[in-house]
């Protein structure tokens, strides 16, 4: 589901891709190789304003958690060292890390762990957050530490797609809802009609086993 929305969220899969169709309606008249770097180019930007954080930590278990942030910094914003330092330090403190700047992944809990990967994606100044089932890998008394994080996010303004089974958590946070049914949107809503009376059948079915 993840990737789905991923797809549909920078028009990577659709059909008749806006950007492509922006590429294409440039006013000069490039030749086709031109017009295609050009929707690359344009899709490039549009990946840029999305942050992403799956399910596993994906951390670089050789590098501590500043430069496990930082790196992306440097290699993709090309900021010197010292900067990408700063504002990695910046993130990890933000997300409860402060006192684990220089330890490795191992040295951390699952849950430091992702609060780690969400100071990565939020270094990059996304305007969107992805987050892929963060939960479901941590043990349960690790959980609520990382929707803490999640809750001052939401509260700063972040605009956040969240794929979860934390249904009170969505209730209390969300916005809007999207039950998915054998891969497809099944229902949609605000989050507490949704939640405390949906309309499908299947919809109920599910949340009467969760709730």
């Amino acid at each position: 589901i993840a990737i789905s929305l991923l797809s549909f969220v920078i028009s990577i899969n659709a059909p008749g891709d806006p950007v492509e169709r922006l590429a294409k309606s440039s006013e000069s008249e490039g030749s086709a190789q031109e017009q295609s770097g050009a929707s690359k180019k344009i899709k490039a930007e549009l990946r840029k304003k999305l942050g992403i954080v799956f399910q596993q930590f994906n951390t670089f278990p050789h590098l501590t958690a500043v430069n496990n942030v930082s790196l992306a910094l440097k290699l993709v914003l090309k900021m010197s060292k010292k900067e990408s330092n700063e504002l990695a330090e910046e993130h990890l403190i933000k997300v409860g890390l402060k006192d684990k700047l220089k330890h490795y992944p191992s040295e951390l809990s699952g849950g430091q762990q992702q609060r780690l990967a969400i100071a990565r994606a939020l270094a990059m100044s996304p305007s969107y957050l992805l987050l892929d089932e963060i939960t479901s890998a941590l043990d349960p008394e690790l959980v609520g530490e990382v929707l803490d994080t999640l809750r001052m996010l939401a509260d700063e303004g972040m605009t956040m797609i969240v794929v979860t089974h934390e249904i009170p958590f969505a209730r209390e946070v969300a916005n809007r809802v999207a039950f998915f049914h054998e891969g497809k949107i099944h229902e949609i809503g605000s989050a507490k009609d949704l939640i405390s009376n949906p309309k499908q059948i299947r919809t109920k079915e599910f949340l009467s086993k969760i709730l």
